[in-house]
């Protein structure tokens, strides 16, 4: 279960990659933009404040990030309808069809899976931010979407790139050991991304103009167990939702203590690196 509160405690963070994501997108007048794994929403907002005559869905599979991201409507506001929302309902799920909010007459939100999504219409710009990492065989997904852009469309996305660091590499350790094994076993850990050039030469293969790189953000956490509290909203979230309350009280003690030792307080924070590969394709027209 995702817990939007938490995820947003990092927010400044978690959106800084986004907004260096975006800056590389060219489109200028889209017509439909759809971000991929929306989250909370409050970075779909900003897609439709940069496009304000653009239609901009947010998809998520998450009930309890769409429940998040539709607080932005205000009360009462009624579901959506008509030709704009009638494409965008997951089939067999309840309450999923698209929600209007106040931040941009185009906005919008529905309950998906971006695995199995189909867009009513061609999109003129695809975003995700940080979610393909726990999407199996993601790559054959950026193919789909890459073939699914309009003349003159933008793919773009971003995920971790982190997965040598101690933060992962002790969540792999534990997970592995004598004590949590067992209780894991159906644990399914963030899996990550793979480097630039691999996202440029598959995407280049779809017929696409690509520029891919990769950035370490240097973030200067604050609080007592930030960098524990950062995965508690994020790669923790599988062991955790597969622990009862005191298994997870007691992971989540082991795992804090060693996460103390391998990133240290220091007298201005808690210095965290956190390598990013970001990917925008262009399917020129």
């Amino acid at each position: 279960m995702w817990d939007a509160t938490l995820y947003l405690r990092f927010g400044g963070e978690r959106a800084r990659p986004f907004f260096d994501l975006l800056a590389r997108v060219g489109a200028e007048m889209p017509r439909y933009v759809v971000d991929m794994g929306c989250g909370p929403g409050n970075l779909t907002a900003m897609l439709a404040q940069r496009w304000p005559s653009a239609t901009v869905c947010g998809v998520d599979n998450s009930p309890q990030m769409i429940e998040t991201a539709r607080q932005l409507t205000p009360a009462g506001a009624p579901r959506a309808e008509g030709s704009r929302a009638a494409g965008w309902r997951a089939a067999g799920s309840a309450g999923s069809g698209s929600v209007m909010t106040s931040r941009a007459p185009g906005l919008s939100f529905m309950l998906d899976d971006i695995r199995h999504w189909e867009p009513p219409s061609l999109p003129d710009v695809i975003v995700s931010n940080a979610v393909l990492q726990w999407v199996p065989d993601h790559r054959e997904l950026l193919v789909r979407w890459a073939g699914q852009l309009a003349d003159d469309g933008w793919l773009a996305f971003q995920v971790p790139g982190n997965v040598d660091q101690p933060s992962h590499a002790i969540l792999r350790e534990m997970a592995a050991s004598a004590r949590w094994r067992s209780l894991l076993r159906d644990a399914e850990l963030n899996r990550q991304s793979a480097d630039p050039s691999d996202y440029a030469e598959l995407l280049a293969g779809a017929g696409c103009e690509v520029d891919a790189w990769e950035t370490t953000y240097v973030h200067m956490l604050q609080g007592e167990d930030p960098v524990l509290e950062w995965y508690q909203g994020t790669g923790l979230r599988p062991v955790l939702a597969v622990l009862d309350a005191g298994q997870a009280a007691d992971f989540l003690a082991e795992y804090g203590e060693k996460i103390r030792l391998a990133y240290p307080p220091g007298p201005f924070g808690t210095v965290f690196p956190f390598r990013r590969v970001f990917t925008v394709a262009h399917r020129a027209s």
